[in-house]
């Protein structure tokens, strides 16, 4: 066969297996289904799937075409023991064309594969540790080509995020005796509890609170609320079981009502926001059609419990065990079924999902928001949100970021606080909540509102006028993105491109990887979104804190100093060939340039550069028109970058400065680490050295330097950034507007003073006391 035979063959056969995943849940039916289509396919004999035993050293078959099916489950061997046991103990493919003539072959009588030549044991992995082989023999001698193995390796790729989501849900029911036993003991606590009546001057302590939570979208804003409660449990607990037939058909008929609502939903949200915002609900569709998840319910309603009850019963086993997981992804799949199970629950009970509207504006106070609510609410009339739940990850934080509402997540105890009487105002600035405040407070805020309006009125006259100091120097102000909606935040905001687009958050709301096809057709909406403008697309960049459920990583003591961003892409090539491609395929419908992230040495750059040219020839070969001169650069972010960004600025046509990782690296600071949050600090000099560093050695070379990071969203830092000669920014896409106002007031000749007069100084301290002094006396 050919190599482009066998790729069309290698994707014909992904997307049929695609089908299979997304029709069968059932991992025994999946498995039998795929052996029988990699079989056909790839023209074998045989075709056998083996799974590792929780023991890490027995190898069982699980699923085979060819052999004989009496053997299925019963064949063990050891990882010492056969070729399947190699491919397993050297973490390698195993391939001969004559396996009984090879030493560590193994006869199995009850397999009755004697006569069975040819072998290829592909391992299968979850987080670089084996779970399994798949493979294929043959009964003629067949030397498998270079082409078939890359074929069949994808497909084991396939495979194996097949067997980490079943483990996944075994590793739930495993847990189910253990949650059954702790929500007992928690029923007998909260029965033990002794409730009283709140203290009527208790009463009035409460009328005037202030709380604090974690500020995830800046702003404010006051007036009466709306307390988004959810009622669809009321009652389970007591409701009476009919028969198992009539509850049974209960359940069905409530299913069949919560996928229609998930698909109206999932058409919403693709409709006001992107596709990509909306794959939440593809993925709660899929659960909806789980069979493990449904036959989970109907065992508990034929157990005498009413649909509700088995509903909720089944719900919290989910809910509870992904809670505990440690990847954060999993852990936020706790939030999507919670939010399924509330669905269940609605329409069992005839509640409506229809968009939720408001007679008036209102500051929404909830638990927590789920995709559901926001794709049911009327934002028009959301003045703000509150939630006791929640973090900057949480639904209700990504939402409100890309509306621009003001939010304030995570408030312990918010709800036993609030009242539906209550006023509140709510600063997604400092992640205070006022309830019932006094007349002072009001009035205060009263006043930052009318500045703010004039402020806002001010900024909006601002939009069409290029950045540009008053000494007549250009500055270009381009927006930080991560999906599709964030292009009209950022065309409303005059954004001049795209100095960051984040490519990770598309492949974070998928269950697979996406093709180069589906990865183009993405780019293009980005870079046609910005006709005039440049797009820089930042190439994968997962690891640290952004993992995909269905890519194996390793488990490290330090994600953020481990496998990560570009060691990933060089190390798993086919990914990074496809994103490549994709990325020089939508390069001919604008101004495209392409960065790398976590670059640490020449060497690496130019493994880059390689591989580029190769996938450039390929597209050649294939006729598929590209940018043949796509601007290049990297991410300097690491010490190691800044260390030799003489040596780098030779292979690159610019830099661009991630002050976030950057900051955090030089410093040995966790930005996500509450106990170092006090080293993590933008105005170390040693910092403020490392960018002017940088910016001196781009400068010298006559190419590009710019800032890509949450240090300059303030306006002083970008007056401090330009003085060292840094005079394109990348930034949140609301603070925009603000950063313009301050270049248009201010002379080059100041900022260079600014600049200087900062890094003169010793401590972090003396340069944070001048720059408020600056930005005083500047009025900014």
């Amino acid at each position: 066969m050919g190599d482009e035979r066998h790729e069309t063959l290698g994707l014909r056969t992904l997307e049929d297996i695609s089908g299979l995943i997304l029709h069968s849940h059932d991992l025994q039916e999946t498995l039998d289904n795929i052996v029988n289509l990699v079989a056909k396919r790839v023209g074998s004999d045989v075709c056998s799937i083996y799974l590792l035993e929780d023991d890490g050293e027995t190898l069982r078959l699980k699923a085979t075409k060819g052999l004989s099916r009496g053997s299925v489950g019963k064949i063990t061997m050891k990882t010492s023991e056969g070729l399947t046991g190699l491919a397993v103990e050297d973490r390698s493919i195993i391939a001969t064309d004559n396996a009984p003539l090879h030493p560590r072959y193994k006869y199995f009588r009850e397999t009755r594969e004697e006569k069975f030549l040819s072998f290829l044991g592909v391992p299968l992995f979850e987080r670089k540790t084996p779970v399994g082989v798949l493979v294929v023999q043959t009964r003629e001698a067949r030397v498998f080509t270079p082409a078939e193995i890359s074929t069949i390796s994808t497909i084991a790729y396939q495979i194996s995020s097949i067997v980490i989501n079943a483990k996944l849900l075994d590793s739930i029911h495993q847990k189910e005796k253990e949650r059954a036993f702790f929500a007992s003991e928690l029923e007998k606590m909260k029965a033990s509890e002794i409730k009283g009546r709140v203290h009527p001057e208790q009463e009035k302590k409460r009328k005037l609170a202030s709380l604090i939570g974690t500020p995830v979208s800046p702003g404010f804003a006051w007036g009466k609320i709306y307390i988004f409660s959810r009622n669809e449990n009321d009652g389970i607990d007591m409701e009476h079981a009919a028969s198992r037939p009539e509850e049974r058909k209960r359940f069905q008929i409530a299913l069949e009502k919560a996928k229609i609502q998930t698909l109206y939903m999932e058409k919403r949200v693709a409709e006001v926001m992107s596709k990509e915002d909306a794959a939440i609900f593809h993925s709660h569709l899929m659960f909806l059609e789980d069979r493990g998840f449904i036959t989970k319910i109907t065992d508990s309603i034929d157990n005498g419990y009413s649909a509700g009850q088995a509903i909720r019963e089944v719900v919290d086993y989910y809910v509870n065990a992904f809670a505990k997981m440690e990847d954060p992804y999993l852990r936020e799949r706790s939030a999507d079924m919670e939010d399924i199970g509330r669905r269940l629950l609605g329409a069992l009970n005839g509640n409506s999902s229809s968009r939720k509207k408001f007679r008036e504006k209102r500051i929404i106070v909830a638990d927590d928001i789920l995709p559901s609510d926001m794709a049911t609410m009327d934002h028009e009339k959301v003045l703000g949100i509150v939630t006791e739940r929640g973090n900057a990850g949480s639904h209700a934080a990504i939402m409100a970021k890309s509306l621009g509402i003001p939010a304030v997540v995570g408030i312990d105890g918010l709800m036993k606080q609030i009242s539906p009487r209550n006023e509140v105002i709510v600063d997604g600035t400092s992640g205070h909540l006022y309830i019932n405040p006094d007349q002072r407070i009001k009035e205060e805020y009263e006043r930052l509102q009318r500045d703010f309006s004039l402020k806002q009125r001010e900024l909006e006259g601002l939009r069409d006028l290029p950045a540009e100091t008053v000494d007549g120097s250009r500055v270009f102000l381009r927006a930080n993105i991560g999906l599709l909606n964030d292009v009209k935040v950022a065309q409303a905001s005059g954004a001049e491109g795209v100095g960051l687009y984040r490519t990770e958050f598309p492949y974070m709301t998928r269950k697979t990887f996406p093709n180069r096809i589906e990865q183009y057709n993405l780019y293009r909406k980005i870079v046609e979104g910005f006709p005039s403008h440049p797009v820089t697309i930042r190439t994968l960049d997962i690891g640290g804190d952004k993992g995909l459920s269905y890519f194996p990583f390793p488990k490290e003591d330090n994600p953020f100093m481990g496998w990560r961003s570009i060691r990933v892409s060089l190390e798993e090539e086919d990914i990074f060939r496809e994103q490549l491609a994709a990325i020089l395929m939508a390069s001919v419908h604008g101004k495209i340039t392409v960065m790398f992230p976590m670059i640490s040495s020449v060497e690496e750059i130019r493994t880059v550069k390689r591989i580029l040219e190769e996938v450039k020839d390929e597209l050649t070969a294939d006729k598929k028109p590209f940018n043949p001169t796509i601007p290049l650069g990297v991410m300097v972010e690491i010490p190691a970058a800044v260390q030799i960004a003489h040596l780098l600025i030779r292979e690159v046509d610019f830099f661009s400065i991630g002050t976030n990782d950057l900051i955090q690296y030089t410093l040995a600071a966790d930005r996500n680490n509450p106990k170092v949050k006090q080293y993590y600090d933008p105005y170390h000099p040693a910092i403020l050295h490392s960018i002017k560093r940088v910016a001196d050695v781009a400068g010298a070379a006559g190419k590009k330097v710019s800032i890509c990071g949450e240090m300059a969203a303030d306006p002083i830092n970008a007056i401090l950034l330009l003085g060292m000669g840094i005079s394109d920014f990348s930034l949140t896409a609301p603070y925009i507007p603000l950063i313009k106002q301050a270049i248009l007031k201010i002379t080059m000749a100041e900022a260079r003073e600014i600049s200087a007069a900062a890094l003169q100084m010793e401590s972090s301290a003396d340069i944070r006391e001048y720059l408020a002094k600056a930005k005083a006396a500047l009025k900014l």
